[in-house]
């Protein structure tokens, strides 16, 4: 058995919204969460049909859907299933609502929401004041979010992030009282049975066949496998499974760490496949500008631009890869022409006519802005001119919105700049007041 003396101890929960999106719309209703079939479908102008974002429960386990992967053709007409459009607004209001909650709990310092319905709780130093043990404490948070916004949670209890994490997928979401705890004395119990690999946090399908390979099909075998010859097979991630094996995480919770290389980027899924050159470009130079606004509103300039571009599916059969990745440096810049410049011609060094469905933008190198670099290949004046005109429409946009000024080009057939104005996060906003 591993040694457990010296690894750090603490009082952790993992803390998931049961159903996010589909049970804020439900409560908005006035329905139960846990009752009702409903479902969330993003619009279909955005997902070539319609995807299916979030379900209900009961939705779930009535017509086997499953969020993210569900199309539109695939839910059923029933009278008795509710589908309605996202609200991303409401669902943020609503999140920012449960960690205030949250923070009744715990310092801010020990607080990290993880994603948009989960959210890391390091309870090490305050649990005492709220309940005699971590899942008095644990019921305590469930009740109160239920009672002032009708929204059901899951806990997962841990010593460390990763024991509640893991107590969360596996145990609290499949647990009558919505609660699963894993501690160190109990990895061998709680851990080491799971015979799926892909049942477990951050063990994806390709990972899951390396690990096939390697003769390790479950957790148990993870956990007794040489760990050096883990570590010489797939480095650091390696030792981090394993690591996971034993139900060990030496993360601290209050000490944040940013990127080690800063980048600023977007990326958008093509509302349909794109074949024309010219309705591609236009989509890749609406998010290089968008990016460039991005900097400019950082006070940074980029030395460095990479264009993604992604196949359609019956692209990639054909071609026998998924896209193209491709980057290029730059001298240091924020404005919209050069890094758009940039980006077009790595598209047609690159681009054999396959149709396209996702593109992406991303910079790196960044500097601060503290100037404009000029060059000896057209009038001083022409150059200043034109970073001031980025600059102007930044302003325009900000305090008026991105619609108020667009270029021309985005009203083309296949741009989408107006379009996305409306969304957040790809979806429709909606209104947060409810």
């Amino acid at each position: 058995m591993m040694n457990y003396q010296n690894e750090p101890h603490g009082v952790f929960f993992l803390i998931d919204n049961k159903s996010f999106y589909a049970s804020v719309e439900a409560v908005a209703r006035g329905w139960n969460p846990l009752k009702i079939s409903l479902v969330v479908m993003s619009e279909a102008s955005n997902t070539n049909g319609g995807l299916v974002l979030a379900t209900s429960p009961e939705a779930k386990k009535r017509y086997h859907l499953q969020a993210n992967v569900s199309r539109a053709r695939e839910v059923p007409q029933d009278p008795q299933l509710a589908v309605v459009p996202p609200r991303m607004n409401l669902y943020i209001k609503r999140n920012l609502q449960i960690n205030d909650i949250f923070r009744r709990f715990v310092a801010n310092e020990d607080l990290m929401p993880y994603s948009i319905d989960e959210s890391i709780l390091d309870l090490t130093h305050s649990w005492q004041l709220f309940g005699k043990s971590p899942r008095d404490v644990a019921v305590r948070i469930q009740k109160t979010v239920r009672r002032e916004l009708g929204l059901y949670t899951t806990v997962g209890i841990g010593d460390n992030p990763v024991q509640a994490k893991l107590a969360l997928d596996l145990y609290a979401k499949h647990d009558t009282d919505l609660i699963g705890e894993i501690h160190y004395s109990t990895v061998p119990e709680k851990i080491w049975p799971v015979n799926h690999l892909t049942d477990v946090w951050g063990i994806a399908h390709r990972t899951a066949d390396h690990l096939n390979r390697l003769g390790i099909h479950n957790m148990y075998e993870l956990a007794h496998v040489d760990p050096y010859e883990l570590k010489g097979e797939m480095g650091l991630m390696g030792q981090q499974l394993y690591a996971m094996a034993w139900g060990i995480d030496r993360s601290q919770l209050n000490k944040r760490r940013g990127p080690k290389n800063a980048s600023l980027g977007n990326s958008q899924v093509l509302p349909r496949d794109y074949v024309k050159q010219k309705e591609i470009e236009t989509v890749i130079k609406e998010v290089g500008e968008q990016v460039a606004s991005r900097l400019r509103h950082h006070h940074k300039q980029a030395g460095c631009v990479s264009l993604g571009i992604g196949f359609s599916y019956a692209a990639s059969e054909a071609d026998g890869r998924g896209g193209f990745h491709q980057e290029m440096r730059i001298a240091p810049t924020d404005q919209n022409g050069e890094i758009v410049a940039a980006l077009i011609r790595l598209f047609r060094n690159n681009w054999d006519g396959q149709t396209v469905r996702n593109v992406a933008v991303y910079t790196s190198r960044l500097c601060a802005s503290t100037g404009l670099q000029l060059n000896f290949f057209e009038p001083a004046q022409a150059q200043i001119k034109r970073a001031k005109t980025d600059h102007v429409v930044d302003a325009i946009r900000d305090r008026f919105g991105f619609t108020r000024l667009v270029y021309a080009s985005s009203l083309q057939k296949g741009g989408t700049a107006i379009e996305r104005a409306s969304l957040v996060g790809g979806h429709n906003g909606g209104n947060a007041y409810e």
